[in-house]
């Protein structure tokens, strides 16, 4: 099991001396698929970090959407384009797509349109990330985020309709808890989860910091079920990582080990 934290590659040395796997980089700010190649330097901070770079959060920009009236698929095309050759020279496994911004749907539009919309997106993405050998995985987001692919369910339906190994879901307690889905619900998901996002409920802090949530019956669901892949902290006010860092992980790994 590795376990990692979504921060930015400047923490990567802080990380590592606290004993964490791997950075869950952000598309936008490390891949930059909007910059010239010329101008876009991440593959040699990716070659010099103290730990590696496995995924990457925040796929697409709140104001390139993919739903509604205003769809640019050929700029979109492009931006993938970039997003995914950049992951693969980083060494990055996975993409999030989440991107709440970009895929709600706009008040009054049809809702099968923009599902059909989000799915056409995503067999794009699944395409180019097959190219490069990455794994693009649809994260649900609660309603206040997103009004669309809320819960892990309806991602599945979306990785079934696309139905490409490159493109699977994911699972985050956070969003989880928030729109109270059933651990049953998600024993059904296990076949097509392939990352997890963890935080406390409470206030979103990582986890443990709240005192407050209690992440064996969620990690016991998974453990059941074979999962073995990378386990992210998407929290707020995780930017103290050399103080905080040992004891968030060292709770994570003392609530998998009893779960």
């Amino acid at each position: 099991m590795q376990f990692g934290i979504c921060t930015s590659i400047a923490n990567a040395a802080a990380m590592k001396a606290a004993g964490w796997d791997y950075i869950e980089e952000n598309v936008q700010n490390f891949l930059q698929g909007l910059v010239p190649d010329a101008q876009w330097h991440g593959e040699a901070l990716a070659k010099g970090a103290a730990v590696p770079i496995r995924a990457a959060c925040c796929l697409v920009p709140a104001d390139m959407k993919i739903v509604g009236a205003n769809v640019d698929f050929a700029k979109l095309t492009a931006y993938m384009g970039n997003v995914t050759a950049r992951a693969k020279k980083c060494g990055i496994k996975t993409l999030v797509f989440g991107s709440g911004g970009a895929r709600n749907v706009p008040e009054g539009f049809d809702r099968e349109k923009a599902a059909g919309q989000i799915t056409e997106f995503a067999k794009m993405a699944a395409a180019l990330a097959a190219k490069n050998g990455l794994l693009i995985v649809m994260e649900h987001l609660n309603r206040k985020e997103c009004n669309i692919v809320n819960t892990v369910g309806e991602a599945e339906g979306y990785v079934k309709q696309v139905n490409s190994p490159s493109f699977q879901n994911l699972v985050d307690c956070y969003h989880f808890w928030l729109v109270k889905e059933t651990l049953a619900d998600l024993k059904k998901r296990l076949p097509f989860i392939k990352h997890v996002h963890v935080s406390d409920l409470a206030g979103r802090v990582p986890p443990g910091e709240s005192g407050e949530s209690d992440f064996r019956p969620f990690f016991a669901v998974l453990k059941e079920g074979g999962y073995d892949g990378p386990i992210s902290v998407e929290a707020l006010g995780f930017e103290d990582i050399a103080g905080m860092g040992p004891r968030v992980l060292a709770f994570l790994k003392r609530q998998w080990a009893e779960a």
